[in-house]
């Protein structure tokens, strides 16, 4: 069989919704967090010069940008056919087109233009920025918004710095944060003490627009956001360990690297240095509908991102021992946090451990047209509620009467 037809099978034999495997992604810099399920012989599965696994990315279509090292098709998501085939979620995308994604995306973007993933480092990430699109289009690439929010499942501990910085200290001067580049080099650039940082929260979440330098904390974290792995990393030391200057000049173009005054130009200096970043950007989880009618119908949906155009994302709760239909109007990536039951019909199960290469029934792409027409969710258990997350593409019609 093509992989054509195997895709069109798949989507037939699952009325419009993808069973993807497990995505795992290392990272040379990192050190896992071991808080995402893979089992403890696997983090380092790949190999010791990639680094250890702390990511898993979810309904992804993106390639990471690992440097020479990076695996074909490493970060992209694959559908598991009904033969347990692996074929890229790449693949199906562009076989299915607007069938898959719905004609409002597939005509502006052409593509997914989002993805998300579970971020779990043991310690903090250095202060780093995601370009704005004008930024990163000279290089070819997408900018890059990203959201945040710290799953109460995944976060039964805090790792070794639980607490994220983001932006400048209001009154700092463009001079300084330069004079730390400038520094890099010369060991520690100390530009996080011109940052502040902010205590970590199970349950709730952060708004990262581009342009933004955010030094991300030790909590696990599930981060919706933009089909982009642009980045440059603007600290030089961060948890004792060195980060190599290659990173702070990451996609920069060729002409302006060595050009400081264009790493500072990188920089959205007003969200940066805004004097009510928390009140802005922080997030604590909202109900999508009245609760007492969601209760009544078995069911909690809540948004838990929700301030960025770009990505949006709900946390949806089945409670025990009920079966609900859940209609939304965009094609969404979810992936199980809680419980078990049944996805019209197909297994949904949140394992506990997982072997690296191993198949699982957690995660699910789900069509425009099956999410309008709506999934029958059904809660297996009559104890232990079933708990998802699902992340959308930009301008989900939803999101945008919720938010008007």
């Amino acid at each position: 069989m093509s992989n054509a037809a195997a895709i069109h099978h798949a989507f037939e034999a699952g009325k419009g919704i993808f069973r993807l495997a497990p995505n795992w992604v290392p990272r040379s810099f990192c050190i896992p967090g071991r808080r995402i399920k893979l089992h403890p012989d696997d983090y380092y599965a790949p190999g010791g010069k990639r680094g250890g696994i702390d990511e898993r990315w979810l309904g992804c279509t993106t390639p990471a940008d690992n440097g020479p090292l990076t695996a074909p098709n490493e970060g992209i998501s694959h559908l598991i056919d009904p033969e347990d085939r692996l074929i890229p979620l790449t693949d199906a995308v562009a076989e299915l087109g607007a069938e898959l994604l719905g004609e409002r995306l597939w005509k502006k973007y052409g593509g997914w233009p989002v993805y998300s993933k579970f971020f779990d480092n043991l310690g903090p990430l250095p202060h780093h920025v995601h370009h704005r699109e004008e930024h990163a289009k000279k290089v070819g690439r997408r900018g890059k918004s990203e959201c945040y929010y710290f799953p109460p499942q995944l976060n039964n501990h805090n790792g070794h710095f639980p607490f994220t910085f983001f932006g400048f200290e209001p009154g700092t001067t463009r001079e300084e944060v330069r004079e730390c580049l400038v520094n890099f080099s010369k060991g520690d650039n100390k530009i996080t003490n011109l940052s502040r940082a902010y205590r970590l929260e199970p349950g709730t979440g952060w708004d990262v627009p581009p342009g933004v330098l955010h030094a991300p904390g030790s909590f696990c974290t599930y981060e919706p956001q933009q089909a982009s792995d642009v980045y440059a990393m603007y600290q030089s030391l961060a948890d004792d360990q060195i980060v190599p200057e290659e990173l702070l000049w990451k996609d920069c173009p060729p002409e302006k690297r060595g050009d400081f005054d264009y790493l500072v130009e990188v920089i959205d200096w007003e969200l940066n240095v805004d004097p009510e970043f928390a009140k802005h950007r922080f997030m604590r989880p909202l109900f999508a509908k009245e609760e007492v009618s969601m209760r009544a119908d078995g069911y909690l949906d809540r948004w838990i991102c929700y301030r960025s155009g770009e990505v949006s994302a709900k946390e949806l709760t089945i409670l025990p021992g009920r079966t609900a239909v859940i209609r939304d109007e965009a094609a969404y990536g979810l992936i199980m946090m809680q419980g078990h039951g049944t996805l019209n019909g197909m297994k949904l199960e949140t394992p506990v451990l997982i072997r690296y290469g191993q198949r699982t029934n957690d995660e699910y792409f789900v069509s425009e047209g099956a999410a309008r027409e709506g999934v029958a969710i059904v809660n297996e258990s009559d104890t232990d509620p079933v708990v998802m997350l699902k992340h959308f593409g930009p301008e989900n019609p939803e999101w945008v009467r919720f938010t008007a």
